[in-house]
């Protein structure tokens, strides 16, 4: 490292350092968010060091990162895009290529999911031609189960999409049995739930395809980014060229000719030996993230232990201090399941004499940020209604969770004085209203 470039990054220590204002927790005034990034020193100083050497595309970081993410998820290969919603959408587009075969997913094709969740695990089911199968979930866990999947099962179902609700995992083994046995995809959207585990293996770890988002809500973040993970090396170069803008070619952009064959292709009807660099093998996309984002990512991914422990302590402090509070309904872990929690969710009683909003006003006048679970039931948004899907016994506890749900925060920049803030304030709701 050259002595002016540490020169710089010093400086950039001494900055941070100054701009750590701690003016401690004010009840009613500080901000209680429900969710954001923990970020510091080492997090700037690796921003600033890519910047000072113009790493402005994607690069040697990125490629560190994705190693090293791939080993801490246990998958063969990982690829780094510009959000976890780029994602999704790249693992389900995967699904529908040519190199496939019979196993393509085609337009008209059925996908599983749930109806209550967030737009971006079901938007590349609709943007693919494919059809959603809407099931609803349990209360309490927020999940979906494996017997109201298998009951989804139809002769045109070919795959299941489902996110790990808040960090909670699904009944993801028994429902990935259900994929074998059936001959289906199975991507696990793991966007909330990085370093959860079910039976004792990590949520991710199941299905075709694991997604993660790296926004800053997330346990670990890059400001925006995301990543595809997968065992299955040809899927993984499916997702490959389908974020590099459907090129056939593996070389990395600025490299040449890495397989010394880039005169020697013949596809589709081009003319032999053409630039094996501009052959494009899918319709694809441009999503690919930078080096300034990946420099992020893995400061952040050394601390990701950490984070997840947090999240954990937090929730439980959480559920201790609101339990037996009358009207609420707590989260509950799934059986034989260790969530990586990403909120604290709560469902007001239907028959309680006090309405959500009227809790969450109270809240939020606080200075306690809330958040809604995500969509609600998504069939009832207007991008949805009129679109081709189906749906698998009713909705209920996804309109329940519309009206009546929402979560507080668990991240690790909360303090357990927050924390016991967040306790009272909702117990002295309650109180006063009943």
């Amino acid at each position: 490292m050259s002595v002016h470039k540490e020169l710089v990054l010093d400086e950039v220590r001494k900055y941070h350092r100054d701009t750590l204002a701690d003016n401690g927790f004010i009840p009613g005034t500080t901000e209680i968010w429900p969710s954001g990034a923990v970020l510091d020193e080492e997090d700037r100083v690796a921003l600033v060091e890519a910047a000072l050497e113009m790493r402005i595309a994607a690069g040697r970081s990125s490629r560190k990162f994705e190693s090293a993410f791939a080993r801490r998820m246990k998958r063969r290969k990982a690829h780094l895009t510009n959000s976890g919603s780029s994602a999704n959408l790249l693992a389900t587009t995967a699904l529908t290529s040519h190199l496939l075969e019979d196993r393509r997913l085609r337009p008209g094709d059925e996908v599983i999911t749930v109806a209550a969740g967030f737009p971006t695990t079901v938007n590349p089911i609709l943007q693919n031609g494919l059809v959603p199968v809407f099931v609803d979930v349990e209360l309490g866990t927020y999940n979906t189960t494996a017997a109201r999947v298998a009951a989804a099962i139809g002769p045109k179902t070919r795959a299941i999409i489902i996110a790990h609700a808040l960090g909670n995992p699904f009944e993801v083994a028994e429902i990935a049995q259900l994929a074998v046995e059936h001959e289906l995809f199975l991507i696990e959207d793991n966007c909330d739930a990085v370093g959860a585990t079910y039976n004792g293996q990590l949520t991710g770890t199941f299905g075709d395809f694991t997604t993660v988002s790296f926004y800053p809500a997330h346990h670990l973040t890059m400001g925006e980014g995301g990543v595809v993970l997968t065992q299955n090396l040809a899927l993984a170069r499916i997702v490959e060229s389908l974020r590099d803008w459907g090129r056939d070619c593996w070389c990395e952009p600025g490299e040449s000719n890495k397989c010394l064959k880039r005169f020697d292709y013949q596809m589709g009807t081009l003319p032999a030996g053409y630039d094996h660099k501009y052959i494009f093998s899918h319709v694809g996309y441009n999503l690919k993230a930078t080096d300034l984002q990946a420099a992020l990512g893995l400061t952040q991914l050394a601390k990701l232990d950490g984070f997840i422990a947090a999240r954990k302590s937090n929730w439980r402090r959480l559920r201790e201090g609101l339990d037996g509070v009358p009207h609420l309904l707590l989260p509950e872990a799934t059986p034989n399941s260790d969530p990586s929690w990403f909120g604290f969710v709560i469902t007001v009683d239907p028959e309680a004499p006090f309405s959500r909003a009227a809790l969450v006003d109270f809240l939020e006048d606080r200075k306690i940020g809330t958040r809604r679970l995500f969509a609600g039931n998504l069939t009832r948004h207007p991008a949805y209604i009129g679109t081709d899907h189906r749906v698998v016994g009713d909705l209920t506890n996804s309109d329940i969770v519309t009206e009546q749900t929402f979560w507080v925060g668990v991240y690790p920049g909360l303090t357990d004085e927050m924390l016991d803030y967040v306790i009272a304030s909702v117990r002295e709701f309650v109180a006063a209203n009943s």
